[in-house]
């Protein structure tokens, strides 16, 4: 079992900001693996987020035989959970613990896709644990879940002097920045990186994370 994990803000004025990158991949992710008509978010009050589950089937490589046929299957079915909080970004982990406690799903298991500052626009990488850069989702997460050991999907949103311009910032210019739109060139850069980030997600299920960080990971 997987738990994908967008970030962002839910109210529609935080729809097309920058901040909200997470939500708008797995939104992407959803669109690609399910029908139109069956792609609808769940609201959980209970988990305070919206969520989607499904059974992703892997594609298998190898022909079965006989009875081994139907186990294998089986095998190349695993459950999905997609999850989207409600709970406004700096307080992502009441949201991933609740999900993640409901549905039993080990940190290792769980992939967070969220913007990246200290990336530039357009630019991903792949990791597995680590620090947060000052991200106030990421902060959240590690704090609740008490471990940092899960997965990060990070989606370039800076400039390439981003971590000179926050060093050297107040506070409140970084967040003015991360809650502005993708506006002019940014846009197309944007659109290619969120349909970019939706296709790491769903390799990472086909083929294994390790796949998707070879293929997807900037250099």
């Amino acid at each position: 079992m997987k738990l994908i994990v967008g970030l962002g803000n839910p109210r529609p004025k935080y729809e097309s900001t920058k901040h909200n990158v997470g939500f708008m991949v797995v939104d992407h992710l959803l669109k690609d693996l399910e029908p139109v008509n069956k792609s609808n978010w769940s609201t959980e009050n209970k988990l305070k987020s919206d969520i989607y589950i499904l059974d992703y089937q892997r594609r298998s490589t190898a022909s079965s035989k006989g009875g081994q046929a139907g186990q294998a299957k089986k095998d190349l079915v695993e459950r999905v959970i997609l999850a989207k909080p409600l709970t406004y970004m700096n307080n992502s982990g009441m949201a991933v613990s609740l999900v993640s406690n409901f549905y039993k799903v080990k940190p290792s298991d769980i992939w967070i896709v969220h913007d990246e500052l200290d990336l530039p626009l357009g630019f991903m990488k792949i990791r597995f644990g680590g620090g947060v850069a000052g991200h106030h989702g990421l902060e959240s997460i590690l704090k609740t879940l008490g471990t940092d050991k899960f997965w990060r999907f990070r989606l370039g949103i800076g400039q390439r002097n981003s971590k000179f311009e926050i060093r050297n910032s107040k506070l409140k210019n970084v967040e003015n920045f991360v809650l502005t739109n993708f506006h002019g060139a940014e846009k197309s850069k944007a659109r290619a990186l969120i349909k970019r980030g939706a296709k790491a997600l769903s390799t990472a299920l086909e083929k294994g994370i390790e796949s998707a960080q070879n293929r997807f990971n900037t250099k």
